[in-house]
């Protein structure tokens, strides 16, 4: 059994002649005035200048990155007599990446750790690290573990805390 026809004229006779209305083309999300386009160029060059001083800090600071990676591979163990003088090694490698050869390679002794008191604005080195850094690699000294880890924490403090040459 079927529904019989509908008749020719169903439904709301008032809406006979309505025509459905038509919506407008879709609004653009470009810019449509020159200076938005100004806008975004500089933002564009602000952000690719921020991104290339970035990557140049990022490069000009690998000696640190590659300084602190060595003094946590330093075993206490295997050096035994040898560590203080690895540890002033690899200090002074350091320095030497931040600052000029000529400056830094000469100093030793009092000398070489006024320096690094100096160049870092935190003091990482107690009066005894600084002694064992001053005349430690002249002088076997055989350290504890719990001073000699003391000794390398401080190292990769002043190694990332230092200001270089660059920064004043």
């Amino acid at each position: 059994m079927s529904a019989p026809p509908l008749p020719e004229t169903f439904g709301n006779y008032a809406l006979g002649d309505f025509v459905e209305v038509v919506a407008p083309a879709d609004i653009s999300w470009l810019p449509q005035t020159a200076g938005w386009a100004w806008l975004g160029l500089l933002v564009l060059a602000l952000a690719l200048r921020a991104g290339w001083r970035w990557l140049m800090r990022w490069h000009r600071n690998r000696y640190r990155r590659e300084a602190v990676a060595r003094l946590q591979a330093l075993s206490t163990d295997s050096l035994g007599e040898r560590f203080v003088a690895e540890v002033n090694k690899l200090l002074k490698l350091a320095a030497m990446a931040a600052y000029s050869r000529e400056r830094v390679a000469r100093l030793y002794g009092e000398q070489w750790t006024g320096f690094l008191k100096q160049q870092c604005p935190t003091q990482p080195f107690t009066d005894e690290q600084a002694e064992l850094l001053a005349i430690g690699a002249y002088r076997p000294s055989g350290l504890d573990t719990e001073k000699a880890l003391a000794l390398i924490e401080a190292s990769m403090t002043w190694v990332r805390e230092h200001r270089d040459a660059s920064n004043g």
